[in-house]
């Protein structure tokens, strides 16, 4: 049997941490290598495939199509190696991903598909966190994490998940009593109920419908998207929401006010350290989310 030569294997790893990190600086720091150190193994990379990899430009570099194609056709045998030394481990323990999430994005999206990820991948379990200032125990507590945000920090690896649009959502009782399109006057009448985490969306709204001088007779903040919408469903006020929780809002009589686009100014993201995508559970974690389209 004719044994065929593999690629050197730390050039492969370089390649590889520079294409899922998206820096060159980035891979070179957690391989605690040089950025010549880090070129050179790039390079006996390409001299071993016999294909320009990367456009090199002011320190950076940059995927050719080569590049693209060899990691797409690479990367699919790179996680079979990696399923094929787990099987083959005598080390057979759970797969653990501290995972934090908002209690409406969990209950309304992640959970109605978590049982296709353990099909999918039975060792992998997750540990559901839904408290306070999430981005900011990534990389600590937490491994990584889907919040809600305009635009995340450079530093954390980010995918964006949705793009929304912003809705006033009020119980269907009073839709009916202020009509599907109340004026300015009837508004200021109103409660409104907005959410901490997105005091933007507000003011998009109101812009958006040429309320910007709406003084609402009180704005109620709320913690929880969850809250706001069985407070909207109890008729408490007119909750400012994206679109996507009104649509999987089911078994709530709730009705939107004004047949108007409203693009929202946030958007749910999955974030973790760059570092992080190079483990088992978050690199699982995240293929699935990608490919299932959460």
């Amino acid at each position: 049997m004719v044994t065929r030569r593999l690629p050197p294997l730390r050039a492969l790893e370089a390649f590889v941490r520079i294409v899922r990190m998206g820096s060159a600086r980035a891979a070179a720091n957690e391989l605690g290598l040089s950025p010549s150190a880090l070129s050179r193994r790039v390079t006996s990379l390409e001299e071993f495939v016999g294909k320009k990899l990367f456009t090199r430009a002011h320190q950076a570099m940059k995927l050719t199509d080569d590049g693209r194609a060899f990691y797409e056709a690479i990367n699919p045998h790179l996680e079979a190696l990696a399923q094929a030394v787990e099987a083959q481990s005598e080390n057979l323990q759970l797969l653990r991903l501290h995972l934090g999430v908002s209690p409406l994005f969990g209950s309304q999206r992640l959970f109605p598909r978590l049982l296709e990820l353990r099909k999918l991948h039975p060792r992998l379990h997750i540990d559901i966190d839904t408290g306070p200032n999430l981005l900011g125990r990534v990389g600590d507590t937490l491994d990584a994490a889907i919040i809600v945000t305009a635009d995340p920090d450079e530093a954390y690896y980010s995918v964006r998940l949705d793009h929304n649009r912003v809705h006033a959502i009020c119980s269907e009782a009073l839709a009916a009593e202020i009509g599907p399109s109340p004026d300015l006057e009837t508004l200021a009448k109103q409660t409104f109920l907005i959410h901490n985490d997105l005091p933007e969306s507000f003011e998009a709204w109101k812009e958006a419908l040429g309320f910007q001088a709406l003084q609402p007779a009180a704005i109620d903040h709320y913690d929880s998207g969850q809250l706001m919408l069985e407070a909207a469903a109890q008729g408490l006020g007119i909750a400012i929401m994206h679109d996507d929780h009104y649509r999987r809002a089911t078994g709530k009589k709730l009705a939107k006010l004004y047949d108007v686009e409203v693009e929202s100014p946030y958007s749910y993201w999955f974030v973790c350290r760059p570092k992080s995508l190079d483990t088992r559970p978050v690199k699982l974690f995240h293929d699935w989310m990608i490919e299932s389209g959460l």
